[in-house]
């Protein structure tokens, strides 16, 4: 099946709705470092999707209906600035809001679906007139926004437009869910709402794919089997102490088939300490001086998900780009440690600066989860929906 993708960033939800069974006909990405990686990698002899088309260009001042018919999918993840906790929260007025130009290119191309994906803070309260103006949009592309029309009287006839249930042309069938990235085997915690629409006229029943990891599985392979240790080797008098909110959970904790969320060791475990050298088997894998510990500013623990990467480096609150090691000291995690927390695969080479790539990394949609939500629905568009098991 075809796709396109918009906003592209560096490359993560391209590489996951690739490993989802979609083939990309263009990626298109205004910003030139990240479309300098994308292309870097493109060229690589053990680069699997020869035939991706790395566009750089400003995607409202493109036209796609070129592609009307021929294209199956459409995603991205238009820029998070306008809705972001750490930005100005203008939305609508912010001229990085790109959700309308997201609107016109499916109107424009009229694809069987679309994902695209955007921070939490988008559901926020403040936003939430504006989010239910994104999905009608999204909803309805052909009823486009008139001349001297302002967003909010848009926004109150795609209301009377939908309540009508009037045919109006093109339409979609939109979901929206906040999804945590940890409970799908990311090893980091990270919201984000993705929002994903099927053409009305295909017909096709679709839901969010059931979480498959939990955070009740860790703490009982921790603390109650001892499993995790184990299969990481860590020796009794090594291991940290369990928590007080651990031990509750731990009493309360009944059985459950779901998988132990992944953790910062699970992923970074098996690199080496990084050093001031370039690692010739680890691209990126380079120490980055400077992390320090604040009140606020803790880093993330060793044997749990990660926090949520950044677009930041040093300056980024909280502490998402630094880890709290074994012994008790602080570091930035590497460009690579980075890269696996948001399920990159290491022949994936970031070459920007360490600021840069780390920039790059904390903006991508963690390939692993884009994966899965990528190939839920392609199932669907093939007329075999994948069934989640349910939950007892």
């Amino acid at each position: 099946m075809k796709a396109i993708e918009l906003f592209s960033g560096a490359g993560g939800l391209a590489l996951g709705i690739a490993g989802g069974g979609f083939s990309h006909e263009a990626l298109v990405e205004w910003d030139s470092d990240s479309v300098r990686v994308m292309r870097d990698n493109v060229q690589r002899d053990n680069w699997p999707y020869k035939k991706w088309n790395v566009i750089q260009g400003d995607v409202s001042k493109f036209t796609f209906r070129q592609l009307e018919g021929k294209v199956d999918l459409v995603s991205g993840g238009p820029p998070c600035q306008p809705f972001s906790v750490g930005g100005k929260h203008r939305a609508f007025n912010d001229n990085r809001d790109m959700f309308p130009h997201a609107a016109r290119v499916v109107s424009e191309v009229k694809p069987r679906a679309f994902i695209f994906e955007n921070v939490r803070g988008l559901t926020r309260d403040a936003f939430k007139n504006y989010f239910q103006y994104i999905q009608l949009q999204l909803e309805y592309p052909e009823a486009t926004i008139l001349d001297n029309e302002t967003w909010t009287e848009h926004l109150h006839r795609l209301e009377r437009l939908k309540s009508s249930n009037a045919d109006y042309g093109l339409r979609y069938m939109v979901n929206t869910r906040v999804l945590n990235a940890a409970d799908y085997g990311v090893p980091q915690q990270r919201h984000r709402v993705f929002i994903v629409g099927f053409r009305s006229d295909i017909g096709q029943a679709w839901g969010f794919p059931n979480p498959t990891h939990s955070e009740d599985e860790l703490i009982r392979s921790k603390w109650g089997t001892g499993e995790y240790w184990d299969e990481h080797r860590v020796q009794r008098s090594r291991r940290p102490e369990i928590t007080e909110t651990e031990a509750r959970r731990l009493d309360r904790l009944s059985f459950k088939e779901d998988i132990r969320w992944r953790t910062v060791r699970d992923a970074i475990g098996n690199l080496p300490n990084p050093t001031f050298e370039f690692s010739a088997e680890f691209q990126g894998h380079r120490f980055q001086p400077g992390a320090k510990p604040y009140p606020g500013h803790t880093g993330s623990r060793y044997d749990f998900p990660a926090k949520t990467l950044k677009a930041g480096d040093h300056g980024v609150p909280g502490g998402e780009n630094m880890l709290a090691t074994e012994d008790g000291r602080y570091r930035y995690f590497t460009v690579r440690e980075s890269a696996r927390l948001q399920t990159f695969p290491d022949h994936y080479e970031f070459t920007s600066s360490w600021t840069e790539s780390m920039r790059q990394i904390g903006n991508a949609v963690p390939v692993d989860l884009a994966t899965i939500l990528a190939d839920s629905v392609r199932q669907s568009l093939a007329g075999n929906p994948q069934r989640s098991k349910e939950k007892n």
